[in-house]
């Protein structure tokens, strides 16, 4: 039997973020950790290594006199079956009462066109706890034609903390759209940079996800400064990983460090800039300039590194 899947990604239409394009990012290159964190069953169901992408498709509305892309189409098989797999990702972000009629109807465009089972899913990232409707119904009083049903995962309705265990990256990534508290931003990001550390990501896949994680979850420089502290008091060898992990708050940390630093005029305070600053590679002459250190201070503290 052959199946296809459709995924439809909502965001918030008021920011002016490229929601299809992150989520697009983040599919391509995770779509196995994806299903594992959020659909396990079709995970189990799921043969990965038949995977290859299909060309984009277009679709027109033409009552409403719309064109919809479907950005990410993979086809793959089942486990001894063979298998088409559609994820749509979809970047409109407004609340649409009608939602779940447009599912049926891209269901319907994609069926028509590959003639298989369709498996659609809808991802829901609205700032609200919302009750989404996942079935549309056509029926009489007399007679019931069909019910449509889909697979929904609406994220502010997930515990952030049910997944700072699992190690996945795209339930790491997608902590920044759970349910969390204003108060709890602040212990969100901590395990995530944690579970970034713990998963030892290459270089470009850790950049990926920490740019999707801190696209939705900003910290003022209170909450930053909060941040630091309290990774300072986590054990020094996890400490040192995160300090080296590529994020914005620790390079405005550091800006904010070398401004304290010179601020408090001591030498250890200076020396602890200094230190950060080595770390990063910046050069000795640039590093003396800004805090003031004599050369032979600074190359001491890069001979203890």
């Amino acid at each position: 039997m052959a199946i296809a899947l459709e995924m439809f990604v909502r965001e918030n239409p008021n920011q002016f973020i490229p929601h299809d394009q992150l989520f697009k990012q983040i599919l391509q290159t995770f779509f196995a950790e994806f299903l594992e964190a959020f659909f396990p069953e079709v995970h189990k169901s799921i043969d990965f290594s038949a995977l290859k992408p299909l060309s984009e498709e277009m679709f027109t509305d033409l009552l409403e006199g719309e064109s919809r892309r479907a950005d990410f189409i993979i086809e793959t098989k089942l486990k001894n079956q063979d298998t088409i797999i559609i994820i749509h990702v979809e970047p409109q972000s407004y609340i649409q009462p009608n939602f779940h009629e447009r599912m049926y109807q891209y269901f319907s465009l994609l069926y028509n066109r590959y003639r298989k089972p369709v498996l659609p899913i809808a991802i829901f990232t609205y700032d609200q706890k919302r009750n989404e409707m996942n079935q549309f119904n056509v029926t009489f009083p007399f007679f019931h034609v069909l019910t449509f049903q889909f697979l929904m995962l609406e994220l502010k309705k997930l515990n952030w903390r049910a997944y700072v265990q699992t190690n996945n990256p795209v339930a790491a990534a997608l902590l920044s759209k759970m349910g969390y508290t204003e108060k709890e931003k602040v212990q969100v990001k901590k395990e995530f940079l944690r579970m970034l550390v713990k998963m030892e990501l290459n270089p470009a896949k850790a950049e990926l996800i920490n740019g999707f994680f801190e696209t939705y979850l900003i910290l003022n420089k209170q909450e930053e400064a909060k941040l630091m502290e309290e990774i300072n008091q986590l054990d020094k060898r996890e400490s040192e990983q995160i300090f080296k992990l590529p994020n914005s708050w620790r390079e405005k940390g550091i800006k904010e460090g070398i401004k304290e630093g010179i601020k408090e005029g001591s030498t250890q305070a200076r020396s602890e800039v200094a230190l950060e600053m080595l770390k990063e590679g910046m050069s000795l002459d640039t590093i003396a300039k800004i805090t003031k250190l004599d050369l032979s201070v600074i190359e001491e503290l890069k001979k203890s590194l």
